[in-house]
């Protein structure tokens, strides 16, 4: 449960799985957050690929369904990019880029959004589908909770949806 603040607020929804999408929620929420705003990120469906604390392929879950979704799924290091992704290659030639620039990677957006305060919440009923527990999560998430809790808590915030 949030306090009371008199700080403006910004919830971001996670809902792509995609690289460049999972880029620009990290670099809007670190942005929202050193200009002094709270923020709030509520990763579900392919958003919470993003969260996986397993880097890699893994068909965790209990069902043939949930072990097939979840393999797909690499993790954070394996996010397509949503336009020409090149069978995987476009993340890592984008964060070349990226580092070429001196812009900020995404495991340096997921460590300044743990470092600016930004609360992760994994959806629960996302969870629930997948069947991943918060222990395969990255340890910055905060919680999991559902979308009615995360409505409530948003309140008087502005909500994007990526």
């Amino acid at each position: 449960m949030t306090l009371p603040t008199d700080k403006k607020k910004v919830s971001i929804v996670c809902f792509s799985g995609d690289f460049d999408k999972i880029v620009a929620a990290f670099t809007i929420a670190t942005g929202a957050a050193a200009t002094n705003r709270e923020v709030t990120m509520f990763f579900t469906f392919w958003g919470l690929n993003a969260l996986k604390k397993n880097k890699g392929r893994a068909a965790t879950g209990k069902s043939i369904m949930a072990k097939a979704f979840n393999f797909l799924m690499g993790g954070l290091n394996n996010l397509p990019l949503s336009r020409l992704n090149f069978f995987g290659a476009s993340p890592k030639l984008m964060t070349g880029m990226m580092k070429k620039h001196n812009v900020a990677t995404l495991p340096e957006l997921v460590e300044a959004a743990h470092a600016l305060g930004i609360r992760i919440v994994a959806c629960e009923m996302a969870m629930h589908i997948l069947e991943v527990g918060k222990s395969d999560m990255i340890e910055e998430v905060q919680d999991v909770a559902g979308v009615a809790t995360f409505l409530n808590e948003s309140e008087n915030a502005h909500i994007i949806f990526i």
